[in-house]
């Protein structure tokens, strides 16, 4: 930049300064990052959303010890810095729309308080290159997710292009874990070890390639939210046999408590869903839900879950 020009602005127009540190040029939002820093002090919440993040976070957030709630989410890291395991009080973490990678998230191993971890739309399940040949994948893939912390209520993960659930999540030791979103990735099916989650209340597996569910998920006993809109699930014959075995369990609606599930975008029809066994009573029980009025009033059309 020349002296006498203007200094560069970010997507809401806030001045930013380039900084050298360690040989390279990280971004911060002068008017903005450093009176963030003074006022998470009283409220324990600090956002560094769309602050041209690249190579670090800035140094100074490592020593907020008693921060609650960082979000990083809309920069461009690739990594998250050692230095993140200090914040040993922090519940909430947003790094959605960054480039992360695989084994990147080794701090958030650390994290023994964290309950909701948002890592939506980053770069988790590509295989990463070799930097000696980047047009070959290295041999041996770090895996893309750590050891979580067992303090998880909530994970999102939609849109890392996994093709397989991370063998991390489906972990016994999450025994807290009530919400987990895997939309838009490259799914095609549901481990039986996700059985494992009994805390499980809502899942999201939305524009996936999953054709069918394992019948573990009957283990599921808190489940009532269940997305599967615009995946493969299909039948061409309702009459289910071992050689043609019925894609949504029978055991999904009677052994659970679920009461809202979508299968909208699935080349499935209503008629055809009817004579699903167990789906009588999944629907007698979304009617008492309903007549009750909990949940939240949520439920609107109760007979075709997103199918004509």
């Amino acid at each position: 930049m020349g002296v006498g020009a203007s200094a560069p602005t970010n997507k809401v127009g806030k001045k930013v300064v380039r900084e050298v540190r360690c040989g390279f040029i990280s971004v911060c939002t002068v008017s903005a990052t450093f009176r963030k820093l003074r006022m998470q002090k009283k409220t324990g919440v600090l956002s560094l959303q769309e602050h041209g993040l690249e190579k670090e976070i800035p140094r100074q957030v490592f020593e907020l010890t008693n921060l609650r709630t960082l979000d990083l989410s809309r920069n461009k890291l690739t990594k998250l810095d050692q230095g993140l395991a200090a914040l040993a009080n922090l519940r909430s973490l947003n790094c959605d729309n960054n480039k992360l990678q695989r084994g990147s998230l080794g701090p958030v191993t650390h994290l023994s308080k964290l309950q909701t971890l948002s890592l939506g739309s980053n770069q988790l399940g590509h295989d990463l290159k070799s930097s000696e040949n980047p047009s070959r994948k290295l041999q041996q893939q770090p895996d893309a997710l750590p050891p979580l912390p067992p303090s998880l209520r909530q994970l999102k993960l939609d849109t890392n292009h996994f093709t397989s659930v991370p063998p991390q999540i489906c972990n016994p030791v999450l025994t807290k874990l009530e919400k987990l979103d895997l939309s838009f990735n490259h799914l095609a099916s549901v481990p039986p070890a996700i059985a494992v989650l009994t805390s499980l209340v809502e899942i999201n597996l939305d524009s996936n390639l999953i054709v069918s569910l394992p019948s573990d998920m009957a283990k599921l006993k808190k489940l009532k939210s269940l997305s599967l809109k615009n995946n493969s699930i299909t039948v061409e014959s309702t009459n289910f046999s071992s050689r043609n075995p019925q894609p949504l369990p029978a055991e999904l609606f009677t052994d659970t408590p679920l009461i809202d599930l979508n299968l909208h975008g699935n080349k499935l029809t209503n008629t055809a869903l009817n004579e699903f066994e167990g789906f009588q009573q999944f629907l007698e029980r979304r009617q008492k839900v309903k007549t009750k009025g909990v949940y939240g009033g949520a439920l609107t059309n109760l007979s075709v879950c997103g199918l004509d």
